[in-house]
């Protein structure tokens, strides 16, 4: 069993006995509806055929259809699929949507075909999930190295319905404010977080320990693909000092590592760095502020020295477990917010949040965008077309109410705001049993 699934499936045993559920119930949670397997055969581009190890598991459909993306990866597996159905069930819940959860996933590097067979290899796989999927039974959408071009060619082989893939590019059906959903959410979540602590805290910036020049919070965003670009960018725009970024090929800030934060600091421009890395190839040296891409300054980082960096507000948006046992003693943010699945190893988490660290989970971090996957459906099933201020302004409301109402038990209970996340999604699940 692999890390993330162990840790979702103990949260849950732990949630569950917290609120005195019965191991039958417990179990229930715990174990998958169903799980299925497939062999893939596709040709390639040289007339050979191919096989692909492919899944579909789908977990939990108390409130509603499944949903969850497909991931194309080399790494994929099937308790690493599981585990992201097991959250997508958690995560749909919390965001109050009238969904439950799955995932799918093929075994192989897409990096390594061509366009052709990319396109064969994901229709293929539809055709083996289109039994199992339809509006009203699972709707999957796009996940990790996969997109609204290959929801379209799914959508295409599978002959189901448009609201059966979302995701999809917006002139086959698809919603407006898709692609910014997610890191747009999570914006909307810390900002949340930040005015229930600003209630509570007479001095906050002594508290979080703030000295960038405006009084704007400092944040560091470990990846610079769809998630963490947006959540930087937009969060620019709301005020807060980016202070550094990175992709998988390391980072660029406004510090080095091991040295505090200066007095006075503008943030990172983060929509230039965007446009530098896509004329480089990568974020690092791309030290842009106010407008300019200036190569010569700046501090080139590696991924691992981002997360230790003295700023307010930590980031993590790229893979799981980045912060871990060998490194949870250099953590010094005051505040995380995990954007991407299970950043946090359970020691990790344990020993940060016993030392006072705000961690914001998961599975309401980064629920932007199974909210807006749920819009594109709902636009779909009513034949309805919105415009993207609409869709942001539903997503703001979706959002805030869902972490107003984890806040509550999260206070109320006296636990972790993970914890809180998890029974307030419970809760849900099993009332409509």
């Amino acid at each position: 069993m692999n890390d993330m699934l162990q840790t979702a499936q103990n949260t849950i045993i732990k949630t569950g006995k917290g609120m005195g559920l019965s191991q039958e119930v417990i179990d229930r949670l715990i174990q998958p509806d169903s799980i299925h397997e497939f062999v893939l055969q596709v040709q390639m581009d040289n007339g050979k055929k191919k096989l692909f190890s492919a899944f579909r598991i789908q977990h939990n459909d108390n409130l509603g259809p499944y949903k969850g993306g497909i991931r194309f990866h080399q790494n994929v597996s099937r308790d690493e699929v599981q585990a992201l159905a097991t959250l997508m069930t958690i995560k749909c819940a919390v965001a109050g949507l009238p969904y439950g959860g799955s995932k799918g996933g093929i075994i192989f590097n897409p990096k390594e075909y061509s366009e052709k067979e990319l396109e064969r290899i994901s229709k293929e796989y539809a055709r083996a999930i289109s039994p199992i999927i339809g509006p009203e039974v699972d709707v999957p959408a796009p996940d990790v190295n996969t997109n609204g071009q290959i929801m379209k060619w799914m959508m295409d082989a599978s002959k189901q319905p448009m609201a059966t893939f979302t995701g999809k590019p917006v002139k086959y059906g698809g919603t407006l404010g898709r692609t910014a959903a997610t890191g747009r959410g999570g914006v909307i979540i810390l900002e949340s977080l930040i005015l229930k602590l600003k209630s509570q805290i007479t001095n906050f910036k002594s508290q979080i320990n703030s000295k960038s020049q405006t009084g704007a919070l400092s944040v560091a965003v470990q990846g610079f693909g769809n998630v963490g670009y947006y959540f930087a960018k937009i969060a620019q725009e709301r005020g807060f000092t980016i202070v550094a970024v990175s992709d998988s090929k390391g980072g660029i800030s406004q510090v080095g590592a091991g040295r505090d934060l200066p007095v006075q600091i503008d943030s990172l421009d983060i929509k230039k760095i965007m446009e530098c890395k896509k004329e480089k190839g990568e974020v690092a040296g791309c030290y842009c502020v106010g407008g300019v891409c200036d190569m010569s300054k700046g501090n080139k980082i590696t991924n691992a020295e981002l997360l230790e960096l003295p700023v307010d507000i930590l980031v993590p948006a790229a893979l799981e477990n980045v912060i871990n046992k060998g490194n949870m003693y250099k953590i010094q943010a005051k505040i995380i917010i995990e954007m991407a699945n299970g950043p946090i190893s359970e020691e990790a988490y344990n020993y940060l949040t016993e030392k006072g660290v705000l961690i914001v989970p998961d599975v309401l971090a980064n629920s932007g965008g199974v909210a807006v996957s749920y819009l594109e459906w709902y636009q779909n099933m009513k034949g309805q077309t919105w415009s993207e201020k609409k869709v942001n302004k539903k997503l703001h409301e979706m959002m805030h109410d869902a972490f107003e109402e984890i806040w509550r038990t999260y206070q109320k209970r006296k636990t972790s705001l993970k914890q809180a996340a998890f029974e307030t999604a419970i809760g849900r699940i099993i009332k409509k049993r």
